[in-house]
């Protein structure tokens, strides 16, 4: 497969923001893929890393996940000038358990540090937790804006 383009500097930053992304996987049982929203962590020219299983559940977006190997996550702007991100991309690691560094790296973009670490040391010392990291590598990149600073 070829690299894909670099995704523009200004697309890159945006991604690298703490927005909700929706994760899209392909499904089972010739259900529609399967769409749920996730807290992620991106720097610029990096993978996508972000988690599953919190709360002791086994989650059914794992299963996918590592079956299909390939996922889509889209990142959007909420408010005018809207514009988004989707990022296809190949799944290339599965930490099980995964540190308590690559929780917080994530975590701590959506809560405050202390709520961060304390979040992901409950999740880590909980003798049932089954929260698992995933790194993503983009592999192809689709932007869109709209409004003045049009740059999709």
């Amino acid at each position: 497969m070829s690299t894909p383009a670099p995704l523009d500097q200004e697309w890159q930053v945006f991604l690298a923001e703490p927005h909700i992304a929706v994760l899209s996987v392909a499904s089972d049982d010739h259900r529609p893929p399967h769409t749920v929203p996730l807290f992620y962590h991106y720097q610029p020219n990096g993978n996508v890393t972000f988690f599953t299983g919190t709360q002791g559940r086994t989650a059914r977006k794992t299963r996918l996940i590592e079956r299909a190997g390939r996922v889509s996550l889209c990142v959007q702007k909420e408010d005018f000038p809207y514009k988004y991100v989707t990022v296809e991309g190949t799944l290339l690691k599965i930490d099980r358990p995964p540190t308590a560094d690559q929780v917080v790296a994530i975590a701590r973009r959506y809560m405050p540090d202390d709520d961060a670490r304390a979040f992901t040391q409950g999740e880590l010392d909980d003798p049932n937790s089954r929260i698992i990291v995933f790194t993503i590598r983009p592999d192809r990149w689709l932007t869109s804006s709209f409004g003045d600073d049009d740059t999709g």
